[in-house]
């Protein structure tokens, strides 16, 4: 079904990702590798994968560095981090860096399977406990918490302000349509009308800039 890399130096780990995919997603082709250069050397041998699940601290890597390395030698390759990193600055970097997820090594199983289809179905995945998590500074109710400007906040919906804080959640489409009880394809208009609103150029920008607005502040309105 997929073609999925774990690249991951903790050798017990990788067997209970590899449970979790052959579970979640039978019949599925799994590789495994445990340092970034041999990593690095299976895309070239495999540019079909359809995901690498990447640990960022195996050798190699440097941190995000290792991150952007294989970005740019396989730039069309989807890569998840999967980390125990719970900093909620390193998975903003690892996202504006390039991957299309990160999950904790502490996600419960089902957890972890769901972040998994959500990638594989063209989705973003953050974990929203971490995303949503309050900064060591005092947490302001208004619109200087966040990067964008208060006018372009004032110009979304009531309903673009709800759809725009599911996806900061981390929330799929299908999500949101569920959560909200309207179509996917309403969703998808309202992204749509959000990015163009807010001036950033696809959904990763919309979370990244969305991520600390107190959004009861504005639904009150």
């Amino acid at each position: 079904m997929y073609k999925i890399l774990i690249a991951d130096d903790h050798p017990l780990f990788r067997e209970a990702i590899h449970n979790v995919i052959s579970d979640g997603f039978p019949d599925s082709e799994v590789m495994e590798t445990s340092d970034l250069d041999s990593a690095l050397a299976l895309t070239q041998e495999h540019d079909d994968l359809d995901l690498i699940l990447l640990d960022l601290n195996m050798p190699g890597m440097h941190g995000l560095n290792g991150l952007m390395t294989l970005r740019n030698e396989a730039p069309t390759i989807p890569v998840v981090i999967v980390s125990a990193e719970e900093d909620k600055q390193i998975v903003l970097q690892a996202i504006t860096y390039g991957a299309v997820g990160f999950i904790t090594k502490s996600s419960p199983r089902a957890q972890m399977t769901q972040a998994i289809e959500q990638i594989l179905n063209g989705n973003v995945y953050l974990p929203s406990d971490i995303i949503r998590a309050s900064k060591p500074a005092p947490r302001r109710a208004s619109h200087e918490a966040s990067g964008i400007p208060p006018e372009l906040l004032q110009a979304l919906t009531r309903k673009q302000l709800l759809v725009l804080e599911r996806m900061t959640k981390g929330e799929s489409n299908k999500q949101i349509a569920y959560n909200l009880d309207i179509a996917e394809t309403t969703v998808k208009a309202h992204v749509s009308a959000i990015l163009r609103k807010l001036g950033v150029h696809n959904r990763v920008q919309a979370i990244l800039s969305a991520g600390d607005i107190d959004f009861s502040a504005y639904l009150r309105r």
